[in-house]
């Protein structure tokens, strides 16, 4: 037997099944549209970070390997 007489013999809701299986393959294998990402702009991102004003002042926990 072939596969479509074999589908042909189950009954409507099983074929219903199959149906939605070979969709869900499909989908599956067709690979999604890639979202596009804006691209970050020069700057956009300023003032969202603080460096502190002792941000070059040597650490107390290495004052001893210095």
């Amino acid at each position: 037997m072939t596969y479509l007489q074999l589908y042909q013999t189950l009954p409507p809701a099983y074929q219903a099944e199959v149906a939605d299986f070979v969709e869900f393959l499909i989908s599956r294998k067709v690979p999604a549209t890639p979202v596009e990402r804006k691209k970050p702009v020069f700057g956009s991102a300023r003032g969202q970070f603080k460096i502190g004003p002792d941000f070059e002042a040597p650490l107390d926990d290495f004052a001893d390997y210095q």
